[in-house]
């Protein structure tokens, strides 16, 4: 049997779906269309359903099942979770902090909040170092009302310290987007709300988990709904989220040997890119990172045509801003890191890439940036 996903190596865009997350999503399409309201038998199933999944997925984050909501997607988390830290919060002040790498829909959202944007600067690895936003935020013309720091970039693949940070930055409340790492990555300590995306772990599209914890001050920032959980609006997509919670809990009981052995795979890519082709950089920090993702940028090389190219070849790459990608913009992650922005390939593993797909792209990497190079006059 051919396989489909061979090649494919953008998971940090979207995991191929678990087969645990197939089966239930399958099965629950049958059993879980009822209103979880209602107090019929297929309502009544419906709610057992999402309860079940709303404690699976508490227990594979280490959270508790009421700090749990299921959102339509991670974006949809992550403005939830920001925005309503933020709006319990109006009466001590407007400012925010977020680290300069963070996702596109953290800055989009408090722009639209229209609250005073500080941002905390990275090193050269892409981290944030708390003792500077212990001192950023000590500068700020008034309280801080809410601060954002990524678990591990999405781009890059650097995990920040959050739990450092969160002291640093004293009694404000600290949003955490683990979009990238949730599955992968056992979850920090210091954070207020939390926001994970399921298709990031082998989930369906179209379910994201907001986590708010006990005691946290959250109030919704958009129009009120009637239904039971005010962090979440509208119908519950009840086969979504245990379809989710499945592929979580599947995917955190093999999460130790999936990481050691995508790990060790990365770790060659970054050796054997920077040893085979010339005037590249290989970006983000070499060991506190994700263990299934590297960037590399190629001087003298258009990213959009290295996509193109290795995608004629057969491999499925990311490029540009990993959130923005459609526009192909800089990547502002990059451009904050001081790292080359352009000509930039981000590789993101399966849980089932094998060593023979990373080295047949090993062996192909240099041609192709060669050829492109000489293309424009500079092979």
């Amino acid at each position: 049997m051919t396989n489909l996903t061979g090649g494919y190596l953008d998971t940090a865009s979207s995991e191929p779906l678990h087969p645990a997350a197939r089966e239930t999503l399958l099965a629950a399409l049958d059993q879980g269309y009822g209103d979880p309201r209602r107090l019929h038998g297929t309502g009544r199933s419906a709610r057992l359903l999402l309860d079940n999944a709303r404690a699976v997925v508490a227990e594979c984050l280490g959270v508790r099942p009421a700090e749990v909501t299921f959102t339509a997607s991670g974006t949809d988390a992550v403005h939830r979770g920001l925005l309503g830290l933020l709006a319990a919060r109006s009466r001590v002040g407007r400012q925010s902090l977020v680290s300069a790498v963070e996702h596109s829909s953290v800055f989009h959202a408090l722009r639209w909040a229209g609250v005073p944007l500080g941002t905390l600067p990275v090193d050269r690895t892409g981290r944030v170092d708390p003792m500077s936003a212990g001192a950023r935020a000590e500068e700020l013309p008034g309280p801080l009302a809410v601060a954002a720091v990524q678990h591990a970039n999405h781009e890059v693949g650097t995990v920040q310290p959050v739990a450092e940070i969160a002291a640093a930055l004293g009694e404000a409340p600290l949003f955490v987007d683990a979009c990238a790492s949730a599955g992968r990555l056992a979850l920090p300590e210091g954070w207020s709300a939390l926001a994970a995306s399921a298709h990031k772990w082998g989930g369906p599209a179209g379910a994201g988990v907001l986590v708010v914890r006990k005691g946290v001050r959250w109030e919704s920032p958009f129009p009120a709904d009637d239904r039971g959980d005010e962090r979440a609006s509208g119908f519950e997509n009840v086969p979504a989220a245990l379809s989710a919670a499945a592929a979580l809990q599947a995917v955190t009981a093999e999460a130790d040997e999936v990481a050691r052995r995508q790990h060790a795979l990365i770790a060659r890519v970054r050796e054997t890119v920077a040893a085979t082709i010339p005037d590249v950089e290989v970006v983000g920090a070499p060991e506190e990172r994700l263990p299934h993702l590297v960037t590399f940028s190629c001087l003298y090389v258009d990213g959009e045509a290295l996509v193109t190219e290795l995608d004629r070849l057969g491999f499925g790459v990311a490029s540009g801003s990993a959130c923005t990608a459609s526009t192909l913009t800089p990547s502002h992650v990059l451009e904050a890191m001081g790292a080359l922005s352009h000509g930039n390939v981000r590789l993101s593993l399966r849980r089932d890439t094998t060593e023979e797909e990373v080295d047949r792209l090993l062996a192909t990497l240099p041609g192709v940036v060669a050829e492109l190079r000489s293309r424009v006059g500079m092979g």
